[in-house]
């Protein structure tokens, strides 16, 4: 048998298309909320792969769910359907304000599936003009054409002229400002209930309750981005559930597969019959092993258990990082909700997010960032509380370095 290939950092530099940065050290093992690179330094994983790994790192349930599956089924084309596809549609439908799913790979994917939803319903309602988008600004969405055009981030965008057009944007949280672009030939506006990448903004109940019912009654598709905030990274099993606004489509990602890569269109029978055979679909969404991996991680985060328990570890965070800006105050707010947390730096330490995020992996724990100025933990649901401990004392280390 032949030797594995050598790799350093350097390969990277030499055979990847150089779209991303990544950190000068490669992770090689995982388990729980610790992971170690080639050297066997140990680092506290405060990450979660942005948001994905709600269940740490290879977990036993879901890696005996993939182990299992891939035994037996790995892949059929959409010409066949299989039964962990069907089995999670049925978890996902019985949880949620849901009637169908539409499985896909990415968020970005099923953010796709959303706009193309709400466009073609209009159309086929004898309504050709009714295909305006209003999304927000310092949203994200997804890096495909279309997605990355609703986003209202143009560093995103700028590159790629000439986008897709009848997308507007507004004002994130600014109801008025949202009442004065969205009418009658608004299809759909879609809305994260919390912004992530724009740097964990929650947004405020008034402002969802609002667009519930623009949309009510301009006869347009509600959308919630929950690619981010899906999968008790809140709390509740989506955001949609704290606030009481129940939208027309969910889309969903990130945490739902922890790992291995899967996304949904969640909506209505009514809507649901816009798309029909033939009219939307991918290779690989609803795939065995996609699926079966899921299915069970589905089943370990929709319990009473791990959602509490996303609340008492926010506390944890919360009580710890209020002590680090108490020593060093470099946070003028930390925000978020459960384990989706952002902490604004001060204006004297504007722009600064990734040099705490580097100097903190060299002190041995890993975090994110959501635009320059803020820095963003999103852990593992389960992470341990000695977990919590030791990745924030290594933290403020960390921060102790910036402010020297």
């Amino acid at each position: 048998m032949e030797q594995p290939i050598a790799v350093t950092r350097q390969s990277f530099d030499d055979w990847m298309v150089p779209v991303y940065a990544p950190a000068d050290f490669i992770l090689v093992r995982g388990e729980g909320s610790q992971v170690w690179d080639q050297q066997g330094k140990s680092y506290i994983d405060f990450a979660g792969g942005i948001a994905v790994n709600a269940l740490g790192h290879a977990h036993p349930v879901v890696t005996a769910a993939l182990v299992e599956q891939a035994g037996k089924l790995w892949h059929l084309g959409n010409g066949y359907t299989n039964e962990p596809v069907l089995r999670l549609a049925k978890q996902l439908i019985d949880a949620t304000f849901a009637d169908k799913v539409f499985f896909c790979n990415s968020g970005a994917e099923a953010n796709e599936a959303a706009l193309k939803l709400a466009r073609k319903r209009a159309l086929d309602q004898g309504n050709s003009s009714k295909n305006q988008i209003v999304a927000f600004n310092n949203a994200f969405h997804g890096r495909t054409l279309f997605t990355v055009s609703a986003g209202g981030q143009p560093k995103y965008s700028k590159d790629f002229a000439p986008l897709p057009g009848g997308i507007t944007h507004t004002p994130f949280n600014d109801l008025a400002a949202a009442a004065d672009v969205i009418n009658d030939n608004t299809c759909a506006v879609i809305v994260e209930p919390i912004q992530g990448e724009g740097g964990v903004l929650p947004a405020d109940p008034a402002f969802l309750q609002g667009l519930r019912e623009l949309c009510d009654r301009h006869d347009a598709v509600l959308i919630f981005d929950e690619v981010q905030t899906g999968m008790g990274r809140t709390g509740d099993l989506y955001a949609y559930m704290q606030y009481g606004v129940v939208p027309d489509v969910l889309t969903t990602a990130k945490a739902l597969g922890c790992g291995f890569p899967i996304g949904a269109m969640l909506t209505t029978d009514e809507l649901a019959k816009t798309l029909g055979v033939g009219t939307h679909g991918t290779t690989y969404g609803g795939n065995p092993l996609a699926t079966a991996v899921a299915g069970a991680v589905f089943s370990i985060i929709n319990t009473p258990e791990v959602l509490d328990g996303v609340k008492q570890r926010h506390q944890w965070f919360l009580d710890g990082l209020n002590k680090i800006n108490q020593q060093y105050p470099i946070f003028s707010e930390i925000r978020g909700g459960g384990l989706l947390i952002g902490c604004q730096l001060t204006k004297d330490y504007a722009g600064k997010a990734k040099q705490i995020t580097q100097l903190a992996n060299e002190e041995g724990v890993i975090a994110l960032i959501a635009g320059p100025d803020v820095v963003r933990f999103t852990p593992s649901l389960i992470i341990p509380e000695q977990d919590v401990k030791e990745g924030l004392a290594r933290f403020a280390r960390a921060v102790a370095r910036i402010c020297s």
